[in-house]
């Protein structure tokens, strides 16, 4: 199959890329920058899904497009609105428009669990939509147009509703330290001085190895249906605090992290997954999925850059 990939030299997209090489599909990588790593084997496309004349006028060279370009973080879209709908709405509208006058077949769309707020947890896909910030509610405003565009008739789409994607590729390692696991493993390679713990560290998350996002990203491909959206949700089912993180950071690096607890942020205290519909419909698994594996593929991929 022929793959565009955007944003495939960001952390998923590249793991994205990587594994549908291995799979002997022909990959195109959808990159702003010219001198962003690609994995080996992927073609380079430049270009700007924010400026639609940089793209190609029609996707028709494509059979299928994985969606990942995109801006990800939840408490700098609160000061910055603007650019995460200009980015996650206005960009992946100019991708569709491109994908409609082309009837690509299929589209696999990396979307969020923020998209539900806080619930009561495992959470489904057929839990009650609450977004609470501009990074999920622009999510789910490019879920919607797919879904929409896909009941036309031109495509088949499916979201796949990350929860935390964490751990490494060798050789290609998550540097957003905005995220907790990269933060700290920056306090253990000494290039942060501590870990700033928001509220009293029993905050409860659900973490998925970078790995296993991509391996859901390839059975999503092959699972789109013309006509038809469908969401899907990713995670471990494991529910991990940040006092696990840190403890089970401790144990693979071998000492403490220096840390200091501040107030609270305002962000859902449990999210954690329900992934029965994609294990059943689509067979996937969650298999590097543990805490421990996540952080050792992290740690070892950092310190041996």
């Amino acid at each position: 199959m022929r793959v565009l990939v955007t944003g495939a030299a960001g952390f998923v997209g590249y793991a994205v890329a990587a594994l549908l090489i291995e799979h002997g599909h022909q990959v195109t990588g959808l990159t702003r920058c010219p001198a962003s790593l690609l994995p080996t084997g992927v073609q380079r496309l430049d270009g700007d899904l924010r400026i639609p004349d940089t793209l190609p006028p029609a996707l028709a060279e494509w059979d299928g497009v994985c969606h990942l370009a995109g801006l990800t973080k939840v408490r700098e879209s609160r000061t910055a609105p603007l650019d995460y709908w200009r980015t996650n709405v206005g960009g992946t509208l100019a991708l569709l428009d491109r994908l409609a006058s082309a009837r690509t077949a299929r589209i696999v769309l990396a979307s969020t669990c923020t998209v539900y707020g806080e619930q009561v947890t495992p959470i489904s896909e057929t839990a009650h939509i609450a977004p609470s910030s501009p990074y999920a509610t622009s999510k789910l405003a490019a879920d919607h147009a797919a879904a929409d565009l896909a009941a036309a008739g031109a495509i088949g789409a499916i979201s796949l509703r990350a929860f935390n994607v964490a751990g490494a590729l060798p050789g290609h390692v998550d540097r957003d330290t905005t995220r907790l696991v990269p933060k700290v493993l920056a306090v253990q390679q000494g290039r942060a001085s501590e870990l700033v713990v928001n509220g009293d560290g029993t905050a409860v998350r659900d973490f998925v190895h970078v790995a296993d996002m991509a391996a859901a990203f390839a059975l999503a491909l092959h699972a789109c249906e013309p006509g038809i959206w469908r969401a899907y949700n990713v995670g471990s089912g494991h529910p991990s605090t940040v006092h696990d993180v840190i403890a089970t950071t401790e144990t693979v690096t071998g000492r403490r992290v220096p840390r200091r607890h501040t107030a609270a942020a305002h962000e859902p205290t449990t999210l954690r997954a329900d992934s029965t519909r994609i294990r059943s419909e689509l067979g996937w698994q969650p298999e590097k999925s543990s805490l421990v594996e996540i952080i050792t593929d992290a740690w070892t991929a950092l310190t041996s850059q």
